[in-house]
């Protein structure tokens, strides 16, 4: 498909509540119109916590939810959840479509300063795949700060990044979400969250959806709710032709 069009969800988490931030996504998603590909945020039942040993084990929660959505929205919905492989934890997205998994991706870059490192595994694989007719990219919120993780050398066409990111460092989310755009000539989906966290961090969203140019599409903050785009890729093919920067990409 030439045209596509994709929500990104910005919720109220409760942190460390799955079954009410569940309920809570429900009632956005709910709320959504016509839809490609639905974007949330990282550790969306949770809330970006270490306490993978207690909630391990609502896994299936998340997922059952993203498979009832992509079913009811005939859509792709992708977000982050804690993982138990064994022995092992993943701070991992998931693209669901037609109540099935098509792909996951497991969090590169581990929040060193708040001891992610300490309790999750790190990935390996690109988390690129295909779906309609478009390549995409999934990447996790501290992947964002690294530019050569998601340096487009394979034509990807969309690039998502899902995020738990707190005020104190929304400078740095609002300004490489616009880079990544730029540099890798691509939509890029950015999917944040509200709220307060465990540790009294706040959170003010400013989920946005780019254009290729790096223009600001749509954008939210400071409430909950969603953002929706349509976007094209002939029109991106046809920015690449005109000005063919990652034909220049030195490995």
């Amino acid at each position: 498909m030439d045209k596509i069009t994709v929500t990104s969800v910005q919720p109220k988490l409760t942190w460390h509540q799955p079954e009410l931030n569940v309920e809570h996504c429900h009632h956005l998603i709910a709320q959504s119109s016509k839809t490609d590909i639905i974007v949330l945020p990282e550790m969306w039942t949770t809330g970006f916590t270490m306490k993978a040993h207690l909630f391990k084990v609502k896994t299936s929660l998340g997922i059952n939810a993203m498979k009832k959505w992509s079913v009811e929205k005939s859509a792709l919905v992708i977000g982050s959840l804690i993982v138990n492989e064994n022995g092992h934890y993943y701070n991992r997205s998931y693209a669901i479509a037609d109540g099935e998994i098509i792909a996951t991706y497991d969090k590169r870059h581990l929040f060193t300063y708040a001891g992610e490192d300490r309790y999750f595994t790190k990935g390996h694989n690109k988390g690129i795949f295909e779906y309609k007719g478009w390549k995409i990219s999934i990447n996790i919120c501290y992947d964002l700060r690294f530019p050569i993780w998601s340096r487009n050398k394979t034509n990807y066409d969309l690039l998502i990044y899902s995020a738990n990111w707190p005020d104190k460092r929304i400078e740095a989310w609002k300004t490489l979400l616009k880079a990544r755009a730029i540099e890798n000539q691509s939509f890029v989906i950015g999917s944040n969250c509200i709220g307060e966290d465990a540790w009294h961090n706040t959170y003010q969203g400013w989920s946005t959806i780019h254009d290729f140019t790096g223009k600001t599409l749509e954008s939210i903050n400071g409430a909950e709710g969603l953002i929706n785009s349509d976007i094209i890729k002939s029109e991106q093919d046809a920015y690449r032709n005109e000005l063919p920067f990652l034909k220049d990409i030195i490995d």
